[in-house]
């Protein structure tokens, strides 16, 4: 069985796409915690193509494309190594 998981070298997922994205040792500090934090390498992302394509020092430091997550989880493109399409919830 092939895995859902599609390398960013591989494709990218449309502009604008929500998608699970796999971001190896991804920290998330907890709310309310003081400064503890855990471990959370799938999140929800969108991707954002082209974000930087107007600011050179930023593409060239961060990379033309960018993921905009829910809250405060943004990522630059090199943090995520692999993404897949959000599954459909169950059926009714």
């Amino acid at each position: 069985m092939r895995s859902p998981w599609i390398p960013i070298s591989e494709h990218l997922p449309d502009n604008d796409q929500r998608v699970l994205g796999f971001i190896p040792g991804n920290r998330v500090f907890l709310p309310g915690k003081d400064l503890q934090w855990e471990i959370r390498e799938v999140v929800v992302l969108r991707f954002c193509m082209d974000f930087y394509a107007n600011d050179e020092n930023k593409r060239e430091k961060h990379g033309l494309h960018f993921w905009a997550g829910e809250g405060s989880s943004n990522h630059f493109f090199s943090d995520v190594t692999h993404w897949c399409p959000m599954p459909s919830g169950p059926e009714a």
